[in-house]
């Protein structure tokens, strides 16, 4: 097969993918938005085989793009033990970052531009990373709740951003919200405002200083590979 025929297959298969991708979202928008996750854990034969659901649920969502988050990190927190809904959301948020950077990396950079540029988000995210680049302003991303999860990792996986700093960087910047809105299960609105806003403060501080620290690192390297 010549290299021309390749690449004609290889745009066929994308735009097959991401056909397939859009159709589901059109047939089944009302039922992945309004997703039970508490009844699908209730449902499972086991503990192991409710984990293995919300972790599905996880992929499909890094896929999708629309399954609000706070159908997962609330309603594991109720289904699960404190400690295994946290470990049950931060894996799922590992596999749904990285789901998500494969996409965009086999879709490939313009096509993800072009799609950014639809959505008011993807807006941010462009603007974003053209006046800051660097690790540090993926960490920054990550912990601002104000990108989009799913976006900045399709982004980030088109631009061939470095997979193991983004894996590890995306991890550091979600956790923080992952585990507070784990944590607050049933007791959600019993922590608003006073207690949410000092639960936040005590997460978010150390989340800033690890912020700090890889940045710190970052320039120094780069100082002493420029001197």
């Amino acid at each position: 097969m010549s290299p021309k025929a390749k690449a004609n297959l290889l745009a066929g298969v994308k735009i097959a993918v991401a056909a397939a991708v859009f159709i589901t979202v059109l047939l089944f928008y009302d039922e992945l938005t309004h997703l039970d996750v508490r009844a699908l854990t209730a449902a499972a034969s086991s503990v192991f085989a409710a984990a293995l659901l919300v972790l599905g649920v996880y992929i499909l969502k890094g896929l999708v793009f629309i399954i609000p988050a706070a159908l997962l990190y609330i309603p594991v927190g109720m289904a699960f033990p404190s400690g295994t809904a946290v470990a049950i959301n931060l894996a799922g948020v590992a596999l749904e970052v990285v789901v998500s950077y494969l996409f965009g990396r086999f879709l490939g950079g313009e096509k993800i531009r072009a799609l950014l540029q639809r959505k008011k988000g993807g807006q941010k995210i462009l603007k974003w990373q053209e006046e800051r680049s660097g690790s540090a302003s993926v960490f920054v991303m990550r912990l601002l709740p104000v990108f989009p999860i799913d976006f900045v990792s399709l982004f980030l996986g088109a631009s061939h951003f470095p997979f193991w700093r983004y894996a590890v960087l995306s991890v550091l910047g979600i956790a923080p919200r992952v585990i507070l809105f784990t944590l607050l299960g049933d007791a959600a609105y019993d922590y608003i405002p006073t207690n949410l806003i000092l639960i936040a403060i005590l997460i978010a501080a150390p989340a800033a200083a690890i912020g700090i620290l890889i940045k710190t690192v970052l320039e120094r390297r780069k100082a002493s590979k420029e001197s």
